[in-house]
C-alpha cells in the first residue's frame, strides 16, 4: 500500500476496532475479527473496502487450502462484521463460505488411564494442573486464569471467573484438589497466578501446556487424541457413570442448554451397555430361517 493508501486503511481498522468495543465483543473475538481485516488487506496489499466480489471469492479459496475451517469461519464473521457495521454494507454471498457439519467424538480416558497420565508427568507444575484441570471439570483458559481470590477453603468452592461466553460459575473443590494446589503454591508463593508462568508475571503458557501433555501421552503409549480439554470430557463423562444426574452436571460445566450437556450420556459405560443389550435383543428377535451355505 502507498502512503494515502495506508492512512486510509489505519482509519478503517481503527473504526472496525471501535465498533468490535461498541458491540461489547469479548477481547478473543476481538482479536479476531481484527486479524481477519489485516489478514486479507495484506493479502491483497490494498484496504479492502473496494475489494470485488472476485477477489473475495479468491481469496477464501486461498484460505481454506491453506488454513482450518475454524480460521475460514473466524475470517468470514470478522469481514461479514466489518462490512456490516464499518462500510455499511452487506455481503450476503458470504453465507456460501460454510465449513462442513463434522461432529466428531471425543477421545476419552479411562479414570485409571487419567490417574496414569497425572502420574506420568514429570514436572510438578504440569502434574498439579492436570490434576486440577480434570478435578474441577475447567477448559484450559479456565485453569490458567485460576487466582488465589477464587479458591474459597471456608465453603470448598472455586469460582470460575470469565467462563464460555463471559460467564462466571461455582465448582466444588475437593479436598484432594485444594491440598494439591496448595502444595504447589508453596514452590512459587505467587501473589495472584495459582499456575504462573517461569519468569514471567503472566499465567503458565497454554502452548506448554498443550506440548507437555503430547509428551506425556506419548510416554506412557497412549494413542488416543488427547487434549488438555480432553480432561473436561472426562470428568463430565466419569461423573455421569458415577450417578450424578444431568441439570447437576450442567450447572458444573457452565453449558447454557441442557442438550449440550446431554451429549455426554453417549460416552457412558451404562449407556453403551444399555445399547448393546437393546441391540442384540432387537437381532435375536427375528425369526429367520436361513438358506444352507
Amino acid at each position: 500500500m502507498n502512503t494515502q493508501q495506508q492512512r486510509h486503511f489505519e482509519a478503517l481498522y481503527q473504526q472496525h476496532l471501535d465498533n468490535l468495543i461498541l458491540q461489547g465483543k469479548r477481547p478473543a473475538t476481538i482479536d479476531a475479527y481484527s486479524r481477519a481485516v489485516r489478514r486479507i488487506s495484506a493479502f491483497f496489499d490494498c484496504p479492502p473496502d473496494h475489494l470485488t466480489t472476485e477477489q473475495l471469492r479468491a481469496y477464501f479459496r486461498q484460505l481454506i487450502r491453506t488454513h482450518s475451517w475454524s480460521t475460514v469461519k473466524l475470517d468470514r464473521n470478522g469481514l461479514q462484521f466489518f462490512y456490516r457495521y464499518t462500510l455499511s454494507k452487506q455481503w450476503i454471498w458470504l453465507n456460501i463460505v460454510k465449513p462442513p457439519q463434522v461432529k466428531r467424538l471425543p477421545d476419552l480416558l479411562t479414570p485409571d488411564e487419567v490417574g496414569l497420565l497425572i502420574t506420568m508427568t514429570r514436572q510438578s507444575r504440569y502434574q498439579a494442573f492436570f490434576f486440577t484441570l480434570y478435578s474441577l471439570g475447567l477448559r484450559l483458559g479456565e485453569g490458567l486464569n485460576l487466582t488465589t481470590a477464587d479458591i474459597d477453603a471456608r465453603t470448598m468452592q472455586v469460582h470460575i471467573r470469565e467462563g464460555k461466553g463471559g460467564k462466571d460459575r461455582r465448582v466444588p473443590l475437593p479436598e484432594r484438589t485444594l491440598a494439591v494446589m496448595r502444595q504447589h503454591w508453596r514452590s512459587h508463593h505467587h501473589p495472584q497466578w495459582i499456575f504462573p508462568g517461569v519468569g514471567t508475571t503472566e499465567p503458565m503458557d497454554r502452548g506448554g501446556v498443550q506440548k507437555a501433555m503430547k509428551q506425556v501421552c506419548r510416554d506412557c503409549g497412549i494413542n488416543k487424541r488427547i487434549s488438555p480439554h480432553s480432561l473436561r470430557h472426562c470428568y463430565a463423562t466419569h461423573l455421569l457413570e458415577a450417578g450424578l444426574d444431568l441439570r447437576s452436571l450442567q450447572v458444573l460445566l457452565g453449558h447454557a442448554s441442557l442438550n449440550t450437556t446431554a451429549r455426554y450420556t453417549q460416552f457412558t459405560k451404562v449407556k453403551s451397555a444399555s445399547a448393546a443389550l437393546a441391540v442384540n435383543a432387537l437381532a435375536n428377535k427375528l425369526a429367520v430361517i436361513w438358506e444352507a451355505a
